[in-house]
């Protein structure tokens, strides 16, 4: 900034150079917007999922890593989906905006900061390097998405001494093991979960893509490559987060006093 004011000083730069100047040189950079959010200190690592608006589905994400107090890029960003009608403030660790909230079925992801959880999958044995928690994805198994549903987002399974027929228990569900291939590799995130609100939305999880023109309806998605590459890079100990937003609304995160 320094720099910035000396320049300004000499009053040889035209206005609107000094503008770009100032755009470019001088705005933080989003490593030093994260370093000054109040997240906890036992999370070291993020996947920062950015828009360049509300209304977009494409996105990028970039691992981010904490060291000496300070968050650093972690390898090359990678291309993401996110929800078809764009983003729309989820129910996280943080505190909502002024923009339209996510609701279920709005056909949005949401905008926000969420835990990350337990990984899925068709295989029957943990990829290779994941230190993250896994579960089987089974074709007893549902993610309920009936708002009147008691069992509304959670995952839930039939018991194999009862009849796999998952609309005598639900209106409406997700089937966690898919005929494609989109929740062969996927992780759970903490959206809407510990409370859940019922109709602000469910089932929101990293997952592989349809294919890279195609947006989803609410979670993020990615090819397998990249996904497994995240998914075996998180850690346990390091208490992951998944920062998701358009990139001007970073450094205007904001979360309850208590946490």
């Amino acid at each position: 900034m320094v720099a910035c004011l000396n320049l300004k000083k000499t009053g040889l730069v035209p206005v609107f150079l000094l503008w770009l100047f100032y755009l470019t040189a001088c705005s933080p950079s989003l490593e030093q917007q994260l370093d000054h959010l109040k997240l906890s200190v036992a999370t070291t690592q993020l996947l920062l999922v950015t828009t360049t608006d509300w209304e977009t589905s494409t996105a990028t994400l970039q691992r981010m890593e904490k060291s000496a107090d300070h968050w650093q890029a972690v390898g090359e960003s990678v291309p993401v989906r996110v929800g078809r009608n764009g983003l729309g403030w989820g129910v996280g660790l943080h505190q909502d905006g002024d923009v339209v909230q996510k609701q279920e079925g709005d056909g949005k992801a949401p905008a926000g900061v969420f835990p990350l959880g337990m990984v899925f999958g068709y295989a029957d044995q943990v990829p290779v390097g994941l230190q993250m928690p896994y579960r089987i994805a089974s074709d007893r198994d549902y993610f309920i998405d009936a708002v009147d549903s008691p069992d509304y987002n959670r995952w839930r399974s039939i018991p194999l001494d009862q009849a796999n027929e998952p609309k005598q228990y639900w209106r409406s569900f997700e089937r966690m093991r898919r005929d494609d291939h989109q929740y062969e590799l996927g992780m759970m995130v903490g959206h809407n979960l510990f409370p859940t609100t019922a109709g602000r939305g469910s089932a929101i999880f990293l997952h592989v893509w349809l294919n890279p023109d195609t947006a989803t309806s609410g979670c993020t998605a990615m090819s397998k490559a990249d996904l497994l590459s995240i998914l075996t890079w998180l850690k346990p100990t390091a208490n992951p987060l998944l920062i998701q937003v358009p990139v001007d609304q970073v450094a205007d995160l904001r979360f309850p006093e208590a946490q």
